[in-house]
Parts: C-alpha cells; sequence; structure tokens
C-alpha cells in the first residue's frame, strides 16, 4: 500500500505561529514532500524564509515545472496557485477561487486528482472556508484529512467548516501533527477506501460577483460550491460574506446618491422654485432612512459574527 508522501496544508488568518509550530516538529529524513498555501494574495512573501528558520526541512517557493522532491517545503507564491501534477509543480495565474490566489482549493483539488490515496491533507486556523471542498476531494480519492483542534485554532473557522463537512480522519493540535504525519509518509497505517459521494451541478440563480457570469451550483456531500465558466469558485460562506459586503455597498451608495440629488435640487431652488427644495427635504429624508438601515445592518452583521464563532468554538 503506498504512503502518504504528499502533504498538503492549507491555512489562512493566525496560520504563521501554527506552521511554524508544525514545521520545528518535523523530522529531517521526512519521507515526504510538504506543499503550503496561505492567504497571501499578491504582497511579496517572506514566509519560506520563516519556515526554514522554524525547522530542519528548507522552505521555498517553487518555478513553474519544478520537480516533485521528499524532505522539501514548497510554498505557493504571492498571486499564484500552487497546483499539482505527477511529478512536478505547476503555477498559475488562474481564477481566483473563495476571493483569493493562491487559494486552499486549487492545491488540494490538483493533489487529489494526481496522486489519490498518498495524499495528507491539512486545515490550520482560518477564516471562513476555504480548502474544505479539496480537502472533501482528498477523502473522496482515498487520501488522509487532518484538522486543527478548532480549540486550538486562533480562528476555528476553517478548522470547524471541515469538521461539519467532511469525514475527517483526525482532530489534532498542531504540535502534535509532525508525528502523525511522519508516520503516514511511511506507510504506518490501513489506507481508507475510496469515498463513495454523489457530485451533482446544476445552473444558479446566483451570477458571478467577478465577473457577472453564469454561476454552476455544485452539490459535493454536504457542500456547495459555486464556480463560473472562467473558474472564479466561491463556497457558500464566501457568497455569503462576498454579498453581505456588496449590500452595505449598495446602501452607502444609495445614500450618497440622494444626497447629492438634495444639494442639486437645493441649488436649483432659488431659481426654478419651491418644487426643487421640496425634492431636496425628501431625498435627504430617504437618505437618513438609508442610513439608519445601514446601523442596523451593522450591528447585525456584527452580532451574527459574534454568534457564528461562539457556536463553532463550542
Amino acid at each position: 500500500m503506498p504512503a502518504q508522501n504528499i502533504i498538503v496544508i492549507g491555512a489562512s488568518a493566525g496560520g504563521i505561529e501554527a506552521l511554524r509550530t508544525l514545521m520545528y516538529y518535523l523530522p529531517a529524513d521526512l519521507q515526504a514532500a510538504v506543499f503550503v498555501v496561505v492567504h497571501i494574495g499578491q504582497s511579496a512573501s517572506v514566509l519560506p524564509q520563516i519556515l526554514t528558520s522554524a525547522g530542519v526541512l528548507p522552505a521555498l517557493h517553487p518555478e513553474d515545472g519544478q520537480r516533485i522532491e521528499n524532505g522539501v517545503i514548497y510554498v505557493a507564491p504571492p498571486d499564484q496557485h500552487l497546483v499539482l501534477e505527477t511529478g512536478h509543480i505547476h503555477l498559475s495565474h488562474g481564477p481566483r477561487e473563495n476571493r483569493t490566489r493562491p487559494a486552499i482549493n486549487p492545491l488540494f483539488r490538483s493533489a487529489a486528482l494526481a496522486y489519490g490515496p498518498r495524499v495528507a491533507g491539512v486545515i490550520l486556523t482560518g477564516l471562513l472556508d476555504d480548502g474544505v471542498s479539496g480537502l472533501w476531494e482528498i477523502k473522496r480519492r482515498g487520501g488522509v484529512a487532518i484538522v486543527q483542534d478548532p480549540a486550538e485554532a486562533v480562528y476555528p473557522s476553517m478548522p470547524c467548516a471541515a469538521i461539519e463537512h467532511v469525514a475527517v480522519d483526525y482532530v489534532l493540535k498542531v504540535a502534535d501533527m509532525p508525528a502523525l504525519l511522519a508516520n503516514l509518509s511511511v506507510g504506518d497505517r490501513t489506507l481508507p477506501k475510496a469515498e463513495e459521494a454523489m457530485v451533482s451541478r446544476k445552473v444558479s440563480e446566483i451570477t458571478c460577483p467577478e465577473c457577472r457570469g453564469t454561476l454552476w451550483e455544485e452539490h459535493k456531500g454536504t457542500i456547495v460550491d459555486y464556480t463560473c465558466r472562467v473558474g472564479h469558485s466561491y463556497s457558500k460562506l464566501v457568497m455569503a460574506d462576498h454579498h453581505r459586503e456588496a449590500e452595505e455597498k449598495a446602501l452607502w451608495a444609495a445614500a450618497v446618491a440622494l444626497e447629492e440629488g438634495a444639494s442639486i435640487d437645493e441649488s436649483l431652488a432659488p431659481q426654478l422654485g419651491s418644487w426643487y427644495m421640496e425634492q431636496a427635504k425628501k431625498k435627504r429624508e430617504h437618505a437618513a432612512v438609508l442610513k439608519n438601515m445601514l446601523k442596523d445592518f451593522q450591528v447585525t452583521n456584527t452580532l451574527r459574527d459574534h454568534e457564528t464563532s461562539t457556536s463553532r468554538r463550542d
């Protein structure tokens, strides 16, 4: 039986310290290659230097087409997806997934497709749920799913979402993961069977937030993803988060437009009559209603964020 010698790790908010701890305990003779995605966006990254200094294994930003070697930590470069193909690495400037590039799902999904049961997927601390769909794909193809204990995670949303939607094999503190990964890399376990899981797809009523193209609604077990024809992809949680921002932005834009319209009408009133002043008054009243809606909107979202975080920790 093949060992899990392809280790893929995804982290977001709070992930640097978790990764430092994990790398500190990984052995120098690890019989596996390690691949890491952190949501760094387009920002310059010194993460390879940080991870190299944290442990005994070298970490680097790979080149496109670079061959995979055991005992090396490959870190997704800024603004590029890290994608695995058999024997080598591919860097992609493809569409953002869950509003980020690099994203965790492309790494996990490509690893599962290329290496099947040889993959161990790890989800660490982070907001929302990037990586959950990819971890589901790893399990579906016979790999191993490992998740940081939400009680330890600085931001438990990603670990909790993984536990909720994926048949996770291990829920561990980060310091306990390296020993498990080392054992998995030499085949110290019976491999699970690939999961039989239904995948269905239908056209969604929602359009893509980035390109306004048609979105497909994909059901993978209990996971729902939205993907457009060019490849932008969103989990249901990320889509909800995006629309929350869009709703607030639209309300502010409407309030500003009404106040600007009122100012224009007020400037016209001395020359063109009282009708314009009456219109200005109505527009300012409507703008005040929208501002009150925005206050309620912001309070509601704050309470929802707090309740979501609290319920997931519990």
